[in-house]
């Protein structure tokens, strides 16, 4: 089928049927490729031959961040019984006192019982099933020590190479004594490695927009393949030079990327620098804007499901916008001093960075940190010394001749860079919080955005029209949407372990009954998220009491007491709260509800037991421990 219509492609000369034709190829090519990388899609896919008993040999693929009480990995799954299997898991493995956190290669032997990622159990949070999904991993396990058997591995993977290089990394720069912060920086810079970041160091570089910094990146490859192409330009004055000189840059990229552990991350990164460095050695005019767009399609082409992964559409928006728009941001003023022209550069790069990435970072992270300027500016210029320096103590670590002074220094410079990051996240007025962006709206920016720096770029009165009438879509998209939460009510019921809330929205405003107490309150995300998703103005704290009236609807409370009036309802919704001891079966017959709505403040076991008594009695049932938040709407 492809075949047939890339012949077409080159058969019919009618330049729109062409196009249409050419359209179709990249849209079953698209196809193809998601039903190729999709395992489900095989007969040696785990999850067709698992029965109740079946015995499962596991290998790890990949360490994750732990958890507060799991350690959390990746293991592929090798065998099912006696037969070959494919397919990725997630593995919980309890922590306890004697246990020692697995690593890469690891194989294990067990009895699983796969279950499916639990969504999210309240609207607008992280989806972790649909993250892990698109990552091709469906099931998760856990397990505790004592419950598996190590296997002996005899057969090592790339991937195994480069964790046990990382490790003996780490193992040497632990000898010269840097602080906590200080080793966690250096990891996650050099090793790509953000495990043992504390999520306070995070949140801050992630407030003063310097998050990228932390991860292996388009921006660290990038600054490395301007340190290389420095480096190594005198090789052009060989003979073949600049193909010689291209290929020790790819090479050496490459091995950076082993050192950083091949992650998803990284080997996106160093391919779209691969084929830039490739595209710069030919110096024609719009070669780098064609090795761009050809890495982005071959990074599809080999993992599709990158097209829904943030830091994928980040970076590219990121080059894109510095592509693009960098080198008119840059006419505008020449330096006629050096240093000057360097921080202009800076400055220029940073505006087009944030140009290409500001609406899908609004609408992804809910804030924009206004100092990201200062600090980009601040540590960008650095960042290549500090790359450098990084490795040269990394193979002075290795050879054990670091000297303590330079260990000192080098420590020394990350904690100032943690300091200033610091410093500048808590400058709470320049960080913009809680902004609501809709898909839509988001779509809508970047169409402003495009066409105004086209308009900018060709000062032609069509160009005008066009962007005046992309805000004029702009302004009825959100004027349209604000009309729609104005007028937007419902009742939700949020799952909250041990507690209850209940919320009722009119409007821009929700009234909200919970037992939760003021302190753990400020923290709850399952509100903040709703409130910002929601753009909801005020939270007004209520008391529903036994009843809520709702669009010819009443939804009665039964409580601990148990107690609950009946008179005057017609097949009401009742709610169950704080497990109260009644007889499901009598209120049933004696009130004939439209449906049973358990929340989290209920034991499992009563839950479990009331469903039973539902499915008997062909009443509708909702718990939101499985089931999630209960959402009615006007």
């Amino acid at each position: 089928m492809l075949g047939f219509i890339t012949v077409l492609v080159y058969v019919i000369k009618n330049r729109v049927l062409r196009t249409l034709i050419t359209f179709l190829l990249f849209f079953f090519i698209g196809v193809s490729s998601v039903y190729i990388n999709d395992y489900r899609n095989y007969d040696s896919f785990y999850d067709h031959h698992l029965k109740e008993n079946s015995i499962v040999i596991l290998q790890i693929h990949s360490i994750l961040k732990p958890g507060n009480y799991y350690h959390k990995y990746e293991a592929k799954v090798l065998k099912v019984d006696d037969k070959k299997t494919i397919g990725t898991v997630l593995v919980n493995i309890k922590k306890d006192s004697t246990s020692i956190p697995l690593k890469v290669d690891s194989k294990l032997l067990l009895k699983p019982i796969l279950k499916e990622v639990i969504p999210p159990l309240n609207p607008h949070q992280f989806n972790y099933k649909s993250y892990l999904a698109k990552q091709g991993i469906h099931h998760e396990l856990f397990s505790e020590n004592g419950q598996f058997l190590h296997l002996n591995s005899q057969r090592t993977t790339l991937l195994g190479l480069s964790a046990k290089f990382r490790n003996q990394i780490q193992e040497s720069l632990h000898k010269y004594n840097f602080k906590k912060n200080e080793l966690s920086v250096i990891s996650a810079l050099l090793l790509g490695q953000r495990q043992d970041i504390s999520k306070e160091l995070i949140k801050d570089y992630q407030r003063a927009g310097a998050v990228h910094i932390l991860a292996v990146s388009g921006l660290h490859v990038g600054v490395i393949l301007l340190i290389l192409a420095f480096i190594f330009k005198p090789i052009e004055r060989l003979k073949y030079g600049k193909f010689l000189k291209t290929i020790i840059i790819v090479l050496l990229l490459w091995m950076f990327a082993f050192i950083a552990g091949l992650s998803a991350s990284v080997v996106r990164a160093v391919t779209m620098f691969t084929f830039l460095a490739i595209g710069m050695s030919f110096k024609r005019k719009n070669v780098v804007e064609f090795s761009f767009i050809s890495s982005m399609f071959f990074l599809l082409l080999i993992k599709p499901m990158f097209l829904f992964d943030v830091g994928f559409q980040l970076s590219y928006s990121a080059v894109f916008g510095i592509l693009w728009t960098q080198p008119k941001i840059y006419d505008i003023w020449k330096p006629r001093f050096k240093i000057f022209d360097f921080f202009w550069q800076l400055v220029t790069v940073s505006i087009a960075a944030q140009i290409g990435i500001l609406p899908l970072s609004i609408y992804y992270f809910q804030q924009f940190p206004g100092l990201f300027l200062a600090s980009n500016l601040v540590i960008i210029p650095f960042l290549g010394a500090i790359l450098i320096g990084g490795v040269l103590v990394i193979s002075l670590s290795l050879l054990n001749i670091l000297p303590q002074f330079l260990a000192d220094f080098y420590g020394m410079i990350i904690s100032s860079m943690n300091t200033f990051i610091s410093w500048v996240s808590h400058q709470e007025e320049f960080l913009f919080k809680e902004i609501s962006v809709s898909f839509q709206l988001m779509l809508c920016w970047y169409v402003v955005i495009f066409l105004g720096i086209y308009f900018l770029l060709h000062k032609t009165s069509i160009k005008l029209i066009y962007f005046f009438i992309s805000i004029a879509l702009l302004q009825s998209v959100f004027l349209l949407e604000s009309n729609k939460n104005k007028s937007k009510e419902e009742i939700i019921v949020f799952h909250k372990s041990r507690f209850s809330m209940i919320g009722k929205r009119i409007g821009e405003r929700l009234l909200l009954q919970h037992n939760i107490d003021s302190l753990r309150f400020l923290k709850e995300n399952s509100i903040k998220s709703y409130k910002i998703a929601e753009s909801i103005t005020e939270i007004k704290e209520t008391n529903f009491k036994n009843v809520i009236s709702f669009s010819n609807k009443d939804i009665l409370l039964i409580d601990s007491l148990g107690i609950y009036q009946i008179s005057g309802m017609n097949a009401p919704i009742v709610l169950m709260q704080y497990s109260p001891k009644i007889n499901m079966t009598r209120l049933i017959k004696k009130i004939e509800p439209s449906q049973i709505i358990v929340d989290g403040s209920n034991y499992k076991s009563d839950a479990i037991r009331w469903e039973n008594i539902c499915i008997r009695n062909n009443v509708p049932f909702h718990y939101t421990g499985i089931k999630g938040a209960y959402i009615l709407k006007n």
